[in-house]
């Protein structure tokens, strides 16, 4: 059994006094903290006087690279581990180091503390008593369009990070695809000075939401009320289906887009779908 540790510990999001006693003890003594860009941690390490040494571990980090570090810790060396802000291993390149450190036998330990996923759905107000969290969606194509679909259709509220300029985009695609009742919340620059949220049906908040947006940005959208979202009138079913027409979605993917929230068949709704086109 190797008598080295791997620490993950958990950042600010923003302000950088959100760390926690602990957190700090252990970036202090450790022999080194791997960090995803030093630059960015520096700044916060300056912040609390910690000298330790900081160390670049990434995506693109070689796999010689990260097997030294392995062999140190399995060595007896005590490295921290840190992303570039909030809990490592949530969308960043953490996973494969803390398996295959676990794989040799070396101690992992976790310190949490700030995560810009549950501090979203803290600050958004919506139900969230189920949830599940995507990361960044892929910017274009089949997979892209499958995960809002499912966010459509998911009674389960939905965390997702997005840059901030492709936000409206994403915000415009959800909006042919979810209930003028169903609410989201764009949260920006969570725990700093502008943070900002806001929440809403989506077409509000693509109206209120400024341009360009700046800053972090984190996503929630509510999972399905199916008693409320299913008295969808015939009048803004219709409007949904246009709009989804003029993006030039096939008639087979608005029926399923739209039947589990309008509380229709995919039949149904595809048959509604080729009417409306029929007569222009």
């Amino acid at each position: 059994m190797s008598t080295g540790r791997l620490s993950v510990v958990a950042t600010p999001i923003g302000a950088l006094d959100d760390i926690t006693v602990r957190a700090l003890a252990v970036l202090r003594s450790a022999d080194a903290i791997l960090a995803e860009d030093t630059r960015r941690t520096r700044i916060l390490t300056e912040h609390h006087g910690i000298t330790t040494r900081l160390r670049s571990f990434h995506a693109h980090t070689k796999d010689g690279t990260r097997d030294a570090i392995l062999d140190e810790l399995e060595a007896g060396a005590h490295f921290a581990l840190v992303s570039d802000a909030g809990t490592p291993l949530v969308s960043d390149p953490g996973a494969d180091l803390v398996d295959l450190a676990r794989t040799r036998g070396i101690t992992v330990e976790h310190l949490p503390g700030a995560s810009a996923v549950l501090t979203a759905l803290c600050v958004a107000g919506l139900r969230c008593d189920d949830f599940r969290f995507v990361g960044f969606l892929p910017r274009t194509g089949a997979r892209r369009r499958g995960h809002l679909d499912a966010m459509a259709a998911s009674e389960a509220a939905t965390v997702f990070f997005e840059s901030p300029h492709r936000v409206h985009r994403t915000l415009e695609e959800l909006a042919t695809r979810l209930s003028p009742v169903r609410r989201i919340a764009v949260t920006r620059e969570l725990t700093k000075l502008h943070e900002e949220v806001v929440r809403g049906p989506v077409i509000e908040v693509l109206a209120a939401l400024a341009e360009p947006v700046l800053g972090e940005v984190t996503v929630v959208v509510e999972g399905l009320d199916r008693p409320e979202e299913l008295e969808l009138d015939a009048a803004s079913l219709d409007e949904r289906i246009d709009a989804m027409v003029r993006e030039g979605l096939p008639a087979k993917a608005i029926a399923k887009a739209l039947a589990e929230s309008a509380g229709v068949s995919t039949r149904e709704l595809y048959a509604r779908v080729i009417a409306k086109t029929k007569r222009g």
